[in-house]
């Protein structure tokens, strides 16, 4: 793939995070809610973890292994957040995360993201499965999971380690055969 795919939804497109999205992606993920949901986000969260997402996003790209989409609004194209797959070529799956600035929570935004990215993995990356992990503490993620199809596979104690606190997570699958056999 030589151009990075645009996926448009009814109310969103799903793009190529570029330097001009720095500040809004500061302003969002620089938010202590946003780290304590997520598995990999820092809080602070400032421009030089902006600038070093956007340099790991296109190089995951440049190399087929990780399409990192900026969550903007059909509208203004303006950024809300990220989503995107981290691909294991080997295994033919690739690993879903997502966040979402805390002023876009519960307007089915990350529903509507992912629906979209499960579709393109699977219909243009033609993978076999993807999967994806959320908090225990963090149910509402999983609720996105459940609508768009993913059936819950497991739940792995004190699976992930946050500064000194050992996490409970729940992982979430779907394969081609699960995602064909949908109604969409």
């Amino acid at each position: 793939m030589k151009e990075f795919p645009v996926l448009e939804t009814d109310r969103l497109r799903l793009r190529q995070l570029m330097a001009r999205d720095i500040d809004r992606i500061v302003q969002y993920a620089n938010n202590p809610k946003i780290e304590e949901m997520t598995l990999n986000m820092p809080f602070p969260y400032g421009e030089k973890d902006a600038v070093s997402w956007l340099a790991t996003a296109h190089e995951g790209f440049s190399e087929e292994r990780h399409y990192v989409f900026g969550i903007c609004s059909l509208q203004t194209d303006k950024v809300m957040g990220g989503i995107g797959l981290k691909v294991n070529k080997r295994f033919n799956r690739a690993e879903l995360g997502f966040w979402l600035g805390e002023p876009f929570w519960s307007k089915g935004y990350i529903t509507e993201g992912v629906e979209a990215v499960l579709e393109f993995g699977f219909n243009e990356l033609e993978l076999n499965k993807i999967f994806a992990f959320h908090m225990v503490k963090n149910p509402a993620s999983g609720k996105v999971m459940t609508k768009n199809g993913m059936v819950k596979e497991a739940e792995l104690v004190e699976h992930i380690r946050k500064g000194e606190e050992y996490i409970d997570v729940v992982q979430y699958r779907l394969t081609r055969k699960e995602f064909n056999r949908m109604d969409r």
